[in-house]
């Protein structure tokens, strides 16, 4: 990055003088209410203390997917001091891997940087949005399996992100929830969704009983299919995320995640949008997939998978909701509305744990009974020498 004017202490920095190669200047006729011009004040500030103390842009790179003939490129640009990320991860030391939730949203995001994506000998510039987010198309052909690419900001340091490519065979592909699906979280109760997500400690949260080998099992009786987990979290929590799959031994998959803070017409982000949002995109990315819908009974996930399955019958394999138990329901402010009758056509699986989902897949026809869980697939950990188990299945993943 340039040097920085020299000015005295009382002049005020402005982000577009210091990052400009980074920033788009937002387009005056724009609507600005009252929640998003707080925040974007709010982050300007952010910004500038974090420029003052010598933080860099910094690309947090997300696991994407894509085809033979486009990829889906997810990522983050943060303020970030050069010793915080490596690769792209933050640095998986012992302390550092244990941190509170909170240290999630202290690097304020880059709004509109301009990242440089290269994809073998090609390179394309994709733009994030006003939160820092990257979440771009790239017309680019790559082969099937696991891919590599690297992403950069600017001056910054090259991260690599994990791209998984699905064949143009495959006809079926997994979504599932995260909270309360695969983590017991109890997330929409608001006090307890702020705990989970800035003070508790991310070794502290649970996996879901079975869940893990439910979704490995789905996957060895559909070779290749790609495991997409649909989250109302934020992005802010990709990494801590990422981390707790690895450790309880989920599947590898790209995360879609929500941006956090105000749109233009409503102080928090509606959660139940996001998920319909990138189900549809979903569909139309991969016009010829049946899904298998993975979700929990404590939030909207019936609701939203019924809809789906209306609008898209010829695209959903099966519904399979994990019920709560009754104190997590009760965290959870009540249960939602039984909707299999709704959907016509498409078989719904109800039960209490991973185990007794998968009996009634392999009813279905969708589990094979015969197969034994081999060695799974896990999220790579990032960190400097790493050779934890999940980076090692990672590299074998792409053989």
């Amino acid at each position: 990055m340039s040097d920085t004017p020299s000015q005295s202490p009382d002049q005020r920095y402005t982000t577009a003088e210091i990052v400009s190669p980074l920033l788009e200047r937002r387009d005056p006729s724009a609507p600005e209410r009252l929640a998003t011009s707080v925040q974007h004040r709010f982050e300007e500030m952010r910004r500038n203390f974090a420029i003052r103390r010598g933080n860099q842009p910094t690309v947090l790179s997300f696991t994407g997917y894509g085809t033979t003939s486009w990829i889906r490129v997810l990522s983050r640009v943060v303020m970030a001091p050069d010793e915080a990320f490596e690769n792209g991860r933050r640095l998986a030391k012992v302390v550092e891997d244990g941190v509170r939730g909170w240290r999630n949203f202290v690097s304020p995001p880059v709004p509109y940087a301009e990242v440089e994506v290269h994809v073998g000998e090609q390179t394309f510039t994709v733009r994030a949005d006003r939160g820092g987010v990257v979440d771009a198309r790239v017309e680019v052909a790559m082969e099937p399996g696991w891919q590599t690419i690297q992403l950069a900001a600017a001056d910054g340091e090259v991260s690599t992100s994990d791209i998984f490519i699905v064949r143009d065979d495959v006809t079926t592909g997994l979504v599932s929830d995260i909270d309360d699906t695969v983590v017991v979280t109890a997330l929409p109760r608001p006090l307890l969704a702020a705990w989970n997500s800035f003070v508790l400690d991310e070794h502290a949260r649970t996996p879901t009983p079975g869940m893990a080998v439910l979704l490995h099992r789905v996957l060895e009786s559909s070779p290749r299919s790609p495991v997409i987990y649909l989250s109302t979290g934020a992005w802010n929590v990709a990494q801590t995320l990422s981390r707790f799959l690895s450790r309880n031994l989920y599947p590898f998959g790209p995360l879609l995640l929500t941006a956090w803070g105000p749109t233009e017409d409503r102080w928090f982000r509606s959660g139940m949008e996001h998920k319909v949002t990138q189900l549809e995109r979903l569909a139309q990315d991969f016009p010829h997939m049946k899904w298998l819908l993975v979700g929990d009974d404590g939030q909207h996930d019936p609701e939203i998978y019924a809809d789906f399955a209306r609008r898209h019958p010829d695209k959903v394999r099966a519904i399979v909701i994990r019920q709560l138990t009754p104190s997590e329901a009760l965290l959870a402010g009540g249960r939602a509305s039984d909707t299999r009758d709704t959907t016509p056509g498409v078989p719904w699986c109800y039960g209490p744990d991973g185990a007794a989902l998968a009996g009634q897949l392999e009813e279905l026809g969708l589990v094979d009974p015969e197969t034994a869980s081999e060695t799974p697939l896990t999220w790579p950990r990032g960190g400097k020498g790493d050779t934890s188990e999940g980076s090692v299945h990672a590299e074998q993943a792409r053989g």
